[in-house]
């Protein structure tokens, strides 16, 4: 399981949100990219960078940076917030990034995502963020009446191959994650599931791992010290 620190942008800055609530923001980092390069020196091979702007806006706001970080880590990364076409994954992915995220566009437009598994396959995931089940969308602003677990099964059979799944009530609390609906979610053959929101503990880790998630999402839990990135990723990705 690859372990994937998370450096959301806001304003320029690495910030963490509450929730996704954007009033309840503690700004990291003035600068991102010496954020993106603590974590590969701290053993990091993965990273998960979201525009936070973008995601409300629905446009590459703070693109500019994630190149920056794209460029000088060095590393796999995963990119997100305001792609909305097809033009903007092919911009991140000559940039440099090697898995570009689809979020509200995904659920708004059916089209849009099977355009996109066709020209990029498996360089293209789904963003699902929920939140009592129901997917959101907006920087999460929107809650819709789609069933989360049914929309990973559509995008599957749409071609997608991997989604990122992350329970809003758990972000950002450092409270625990969801892990009975990882277990869930794992069952849906032929999607890799990367689990995302509130993973706050190492046993948490253990248990996502042994279940067959394929990735994890760390944000606060490593900006405020209570899990150590390095010993995260030697115990997720040592056996790989």
């Amino acid at each position: 399981m690859h372990v994937y620190p998370a450096i959301d942008i806001r304003g320029g800055n690495a910030v963490r949100l509450v929730q996704g609530d954007y009033s309840r923001e503690k700004v990291y980092s003035i600068n991102p990219v010496d954020v993106a390069l603590k974590f590969k020196e701290a053993g990091a091979s993965r990273l998960h960078v979201v525009d936070l702007d973008g995601a409300l806006e629905g446009e590459l706001v703070n693109k500019d940076i994630i190149k920056k970080i794209v460029e000088k880590c060095g590393l796999f990364v995963q990119v997100g917030g305001g792609v909305r076409s097809v033009n903007r994954i092919s911009e991140y992915l000559s940039a440099g990034a090697s898995r570009v995220i689809l979020g509200s566009a995904a659920v708004e437009d059916e089209g849009f995502v099977k355009d996109a598994v066709r020209f990029f396959g498996d360089k293209v995931a789904v963003g699902v963020d929920a939140l009592g089940g129901k997917v959101a969308i907006g920087g999460w602003k929107k809650v819709t009446d789609i069933d989360a677990y049914g929309f990973c099964e559509k995008l599957r059979d749409d071609g997608v191959k991997t989604v990122i799944c992350t329970d809003i009530s758990r972000d950002g609390v450092l409270g625990g994650t969801n892990l009975s609906a990882y277990e869930r979610l794992v069952g849906i053959k032929g999607l890799r599931v990367i689990a995302s929101g509130g993973i706050t503990y190492y046993d948490e880790l253990e248990k996502l791992k042994d279940m067959g998630v394929r990735g994890a999402v760390i944000g606060k839990a490593v900006y405020d010290g209570a899990i150590d990135l390095g010993r995260a990723v030697r115990m997720c990705e040592d056996a790989r």
